[in-house]
């Protein structure tokens, strides 16, 4: 072969990355917003026992910290704008009626930071729980819209809260949806749930794949209540 036959020749493609090659995220710290509710307590618990340094956040720094000792393993209190300007990556886990004016009022301390937001916009009335559809799609793509400097992710949803806080379970058997605009803020999203015995992240979609996800919830609360379960997703064949 000549070198001009050499130089004619279509230059190899790289390997395609392996999707479960997560990076280590076992350094960063995690801070979570509305850390005193039954969903950001119970990820608090279950990240800091899987070896994560927490802080939670609340309104009020003296309930965060109460909350903190509480769950023991390391994990400290803090008000929300200390917690989001001490984290790595910051998990939203505030009740949807204060989603937005929670956000919109640390849009200075989360610029820069990994924000995972879990909120579930729903109703309810006598037929059960239901999803709303906010303005913006849902309520990551909301995040998105009021962190313009941030790093919007969705994940952690589908949970439940007593299972989360139950210290006699070793394991949480779920997988975790993931939806994010850019790989690698949705691969130590991935890699963040994994730290927890049991779960996997699964890469679930861009952002505007959201509301189906938060909506899901809906479905599983009925789910719950009928066979009296706490009831997670499992995503086959991958």
């Amino acid at each position: 072969m000549t070198s001009t036959d050499s130089a004619q020749q279509p230059p190899k493609k790289a390997p395609a990355k392996d999707p479960w090659d997560l990076p280590d995220v076992s350094g960063l710290v995690i801070g979570v917003l509305g850390g005193t509710g039954p969903q950001g307590k119970g990820l608090a618990y279950r990240l800091a026992k899987a070896g994560q340094k927490v802080i939670i956040g609340s309104r009020a720094a003296e309930r965060a910290q109460a909350a903190a000792e509480e769950l023991g393993h390391g994990v400290e209190g803090a008000d929300n704008a200390e917690t989001a300007r001490r984290s790595d990556i910051v998990i939203v886990a505030v009740p949807w009626d204060g989603h937005g004016k929670t956000l919109e009022s640390l849009r200075e301390e989360l610029a820069g930071k990994l924000v995972v937001d879990c909120v579930n916009p729903l109703g309810f009335d006598k037929q059960g729980a239901y999803a709303l559809k906010p303005e913006e799609g849902s309520a990551a793509q909301q995040a998105a819209a009021l962190l313009p400097d941030s790093r919007v992710t969705a994940a952690f949803h589908h949970l439940s809260a007593v299972l989360l806080q139950d210290p006699e379970i070793d394991e949480i058997d779920t997988d975790v949806m993931v939806l994010g605009e850019v790989r690698a803020d949705v691969e130590i999203v991935q890699a963040l749930a994994g730290r927890i015995p049991g779960m996997r992240g699964i890469f679930a979609g861009r952002l505007r794949n959201a509301h189906q996800v938060e909506s899901l919830v809906a479905n599983l609360i009925s789910v719950n209540r009928r066979y009296k379960a706490h009831a997670g997703l499992r995503v086959t064949d991958v």
